[in-house]
């Protein structure tokens, strides 16, 4: 079902969460982490070209750390990990690695801006929903849902059914 679960991270002191979730949906499926870190390079475009190479070299070692807690979860749990920084628009470069790596399911955090903060700045997690030729499951990192704990209670089920085909109509519209 979901051999392949991308992790982007950027990050945040929120990302456990995510984490959390993603390594578990993994273990659940016998799958494997892919960590990523998106560089945006837009982030030092207004610094002086002197102090880039700095800022740039900063930002890529942001990037593995980032990419190191996802990578340690996922190895204390026991579930296969890959970490991969890059450089580029966040989403874009998501949704690219997600492609190129035969990903089944994008876990990622949200952090729920609205109004006039999110049509200035955007939704990095939007944008990779809409462009995802994929599954996206967004995770609200001001919000106390366990997004595992709840698919855990169908998902063998979905599983067997899925291997079987044993499902009827109406237990593929609940």
């Amino acid at each position: 079902m979901y051999e392949s679960v991308l992790v982007p991270t950027d990050g945040n002191r929120r990302m456990p969460r995510v984490i959390e979730d993603a390594v578990s949906l993994a273990a659940l499926c016998n799958g494997t982490v892919h960590a990523l870190h998106a560089v945006d390079d837009a982030a030092y475009a207004s610094i002086p070209e002197e102090a880039r190479d700095v800022v740039r070299e900063r930002l890529r070692e942001d990037g593995e750390d980032a990419t190191r807690q996802v990578a340690k979860h996922a190895i204390d749990s026991g579930v296969d990990v890959v970490r991969e920084v890059r450089t580029g628009p966040p989403a874009h470069v998501i949704v690219s690695y997600a492609v190129e790596n035969d990903v089944d399911l994008i876990v990622m955090g949200t952090n729920g801006r609205t109004g006039y903060e999110r049509y200035l700045l955007g939704s990095v997690a939007e944008r990779v929903v809409r462009s995802a030729p994929m599954a996206v499951m967004t995770i609200d990192l001001d919000g106390d849902t366990d997004a595992v704990g709840v698919i855990e209670e169908g998902l063998p089920a979905a599983i067997d059914a899925d291997r079987t085909g044993d499902r009827t109509d109406d237990e593929q519209i609940e």
